[in-house]
């Protein structure tokens, strides 16, 4: 049986591992090392970091975390945070990160988008996209470094970032953010169908069940936060990563 995507999501701030709701009140879980470490140990085939802080306070990428996160894993890393330009992408990718992940510095301006794509290829480049509803209810592109929701349509937005050369996307629901509420399943299925790119679902996954749902539409795969972080209904800190025969019971059994 083929390997669903399943993807573990790491943030970081301040160099430690840290966990929201809605994008707010990180609670601080430790050295984000010792995390990489136990995921190799369940065979996680591919890890996400997100430093959250990085682009909001203008401070650029802490290198140094960098290599030292990717010096211990042995499994493809995709980042993302405080990426400004064509150098710093490429040097991402020259440390052995697989994939760059974007995200508010191409809402309003694709070029680095464009120019990254006909450098390093599509393949490597992944747009983080938040989404929050509007007070009419209707779901915008927000923007998590003023904190604001702008009138970004998520449909249009994406295609514009599928013209840009956008690899995939990784759709990020606000207010679902360390919930356990469950997908934006409605919203995330509708979204897959309409556009080209691999959509990867983010926020909201309580249980496996919840990444059964996401992953019978049509979405390329499911990440998540706080299932592989906390344990138990008092959130005690616990890295986790199922089995795969788990994986096969629990998500992938379709039928």
């Amino acid at each position: 049986m083929l390997r669903s995507r399943i993807i573990p999501v790491l943030l970081i701030q301040n160099k430690g591992l840290v966990k929201t709701c809605k994008f707010k009140d990180p609670v601080y879980l430790g050295d984000p090392v010792n995390a990489i470490k136990i995921f190799n140990e369940k065979e996680v085939d591919e890890l996400v970091i997100l430093d959250i802080e990085a682009s909001r306070n203008d401070r650029g990428i802490d290198w140094n975390m960098l290599n030292r996160l990717n010096r211990e894993a042995f499994m493809p890393l995709g980042y993302g945070g405080g990426i400004k330009n064509i150098d710093d992408i490429q040097k991402i990718i020259k440390l052995g990160y697989e994939k760059v992940i974007i995200n508010t510095s191409v809402i309003e301006n694709q070029d680095l988008l464009k120019e990254a794509a006909t450098i390093i290829g599509s393949q490597s480049l992944v747009v983080c996209v938040d989404v929050k509803k509007n007070t009419s209810g209707t779901f915008k592109i927000y923007n998590h470094c003023n904190r604001k929701i702008t009138n970004l349509n998520p449909v249009e937005y994406i295609k514009t970032l599928e013209s840009a050369g956008a690899g995939e996307v990784i759709v990020q629901s606000v207010e679902k953010d360390g919930t356990y509420e469950g997908y934006e399943i409605s919203f995330l299925k509708e979204l897959s169908q309409l556009v080209k790119i691999p959509v990867i679902a983010l926020g909201g996954a309580g249980s496996l069940a919840d990444i059964r749902k996401i992953l019978k539409t049509d979405v390329s795969a499911a990440a998540a936060g706080s299932i592989f972080v906390f344990f138990g209904r008092l959130n005690a800190v616990l890295i986790t990563y199922p089995m795969q025969s788990e994986i096969e019971k629990e998500v992938l059994s379709f039928e």
